[in-house]
């Protein structure tokens, strides 16, 4: 008996607390995506198909770390990334969806994010891999060991109510403070920091944009 009492407790406290799955799309319209809205940003010196794959539903992205940026006038670090076109936003509640996937040995290196923000910062939220984990920036630790295997994300930005919510496979994982700005857009892909590993990589499928129902 005590332990079926015990049982109810935990599963009462794991649904008071968010560990149930959750469906975060309700109340979300999904937006239509073609190949048109997304734009492959990758090393200005090399062919698109040296740095990005499309197969079988899956985006491949990956970058080297002595690649050049994006453009000859850009002083950022390599990226390959999936900039997210048509949906630039200002105001209301918009949701980023996609399965990721991140090969063992990628490291130092920024998977998701939305740009825009007030200076002196450029993005909104950045989640980044460093060694086997997947972070919200340096803290907190979304996934503990994310290597070689999918995952669900869904990131929800409400620009009126300045906050981020970070979901991973349907569980609430971190609700950030926004940081502002006049204009946002969603980013998947790879774009390297200092410390990153020789080859970074991720992968994306079933992208997916919402707005909530206004």
């Amino acid at each position: 008996m005590e332990f079926y009492i015990t049982l109810i407790i935990l599963l009462f406290l794991g649904k008071a607390i968010g560990c149930e799955p959750t469906d975060t799309t309700l109340g979300f319209a999904s937006q239509p995506l073609n190949r048109s809205n997304f734009d492959i940003q990758k090393p200005y010196n090399v062919p698109i198909n040296h740095r990005y794959k499309y197969s079988n539903g899956v985006h491949k992205l990956w970058v080297i770390k002595t690649d050049k940026p994006h453009s000859r006038t850009s002083k950022t670090g390599p990226r390959t990334e999936i900039r997210i076109r048509g949906y630039d936003y200002s105001s209301g509640v918009w949701q980023f969806e996609a399965y990721g996937y991140v090969p063992c040995g990628t490291t130092g290196v920024s998977v998701m994010q939305i740009f825009g923000s007030n200076p002196p910062y450029a993005t909104t939220t950045m989640l980044r891999v460093t060694n086997s984990s997947l972070y919200y920036y340096t803290h907190p630790v979304l996934i503990s060991n994310v290597y070689n295997k999918w995952f669900r994300l869904n990131v929800i930005h409400d620009v009126e109510g300045n906050t981020v919510k970070v979901y991973i496979d349907g569980v609430l994982k971190h609700e950030a403070t926004g940081r502002g700005g006049k204009s946002h857009y969603f980013k998947c892909g790879v774009y390297t920091a200092k410390d990153a590993s020789f080859y970074t990589e991720s992968r994306w499928k079933d992208i997916r944009i919402l707005k909530m129902h206004e």
